[in-house]
């Protein structure tokens, strides 16, 4: 299944559209920043196929609001799924950061998920390792990000209580998003970046009359002539809208080695001239994330087994 497009709807009347960049999105209801200003925004019918970072038209009305009417082209579109549910994230990204800590403890295999999901939609993954003035476990939390910095993904170490610098030379005129684990300090880590972010959040939960949106929608920020996406913490990443070939393609690692297995029709799972399973025992790659490409895999053939209208 292709990724979810947004409906784009058409009247025979002209209508005064202006043009906008979604930059919160909660539900069906959407904050547009416009060329006139900042709307409210809602979507006609029921569906919403929209995502932070959308460049949309919309239909201003009164008291501020308007209505989606068209979806620009998107240049990519960073979204996950299970088996009968999706979830889109952001739109027309350069870089997603994941976000991790010395402590608590963080999934590799999340991150595996993340640059899997980013390489899919040629968007650029980089590792940030917050809490590194942590010293007792930054060892242990270093030793686990080793086989990713070995692929040549960068990690940027910083503890975003004493400031994001580091992290600011690398997104700054960037159009980034901010993943990760619920606890890894990724709200610490926005209001470092952007400090007016924390005052937007209370102003959009008072619009929507319900302080416990402060944590579940997404909101982008202006961050030196780019962007910045600040991101719900998430425990799940599914890549069921992966096919096994995109899948394979998205662990950079195994893209010499693909397409040389002997047979056509390969799974890398022991079959006879497994190029991937060669490389594997030749030490060229990393078990680990082997294990997390096999985990991902088994995964989506599940999830097409209980939906096959994936």
């Amino acid at each position: 299944m292709s990724a979810p497009q947004a409906s784009r709807h058409r009247t025979g009347k002209q209508t005064h559209t202006l043009a906008g960049t979604i930059i919160a999105a909660f539900g069906r209801h959407y904050e547009v920043l416009t060329t006139e200003g900042t709307l409210r925004c809602y979507t006609r019918g029921k569906k919403s196929s929209y995502a932070c970072g959308d460049e949309v038209d919309v239909a201003p009305g009164g008291d501020n609001q308007g209505v989606i009417e068209h979806l620009h082209p998107r240049r990519n579109l960073l979204w996950r799924s299970d088996a009968f549910r999706q979830k889109l994230i952001a739109a027309n990204l350069s870089h997603i950061a994941i976000v991790v800590a010395t402590e608590p403890g963080f999934s590799d295999m999340l991150i595996s998920r993340c640059i899997a999901a980013a390489e899919s939609q040629d968007i650029t993954p980089i590792i940030v390792l917050n809490k590194a003035d942590l010293t007792a476990r930054l060892d242990n939390a270093r030793a686990q990000l080793a086989p990713f910095v070995q692929l040549g993904y960068q990690v940027v170490e910083l503890s975003a209580l004493q400031g994001a610098a580091p992290l600011m030379a690398v997104l700054s005129g960037q159009r980034s998003i901010l993943v990760g684990q619920s606890g890894m300090g990724k709200s610490t880590l926005t209001n470092a970046l952007v400090p007016e972010a924390d005052a937007a959040t209370r102003e959009i939960s008072t619009v929507l009359d319900s302080g416990k949106h402060t944590t579940t929608f997404a909101r982008l920020y202006p961050l030196g002539g780019g962007w910045l996406i600040d991101s719900p913490g998430l425990q799940a990443f599914g890549l069921a809208h992966l096919s096994a070939d995109d899948l394979a393609e998205s662990f950079i690692e195994f893209r010499p080695y693909l397409g040389k297995c002997r047979f056509r029709d390969c799974r890398h799972e022991a079959e006879p001239g497994c190029a991937l399973l060669g490389a594997l025992e030749a030490g060229h790659i990393n078990p680990r994330r082997f294990e997390h490409y096999r985990g991902i895999r088994h995964e989506i053939s599940e999830a097409r087994r209980a939906n096959p209208g994936w």
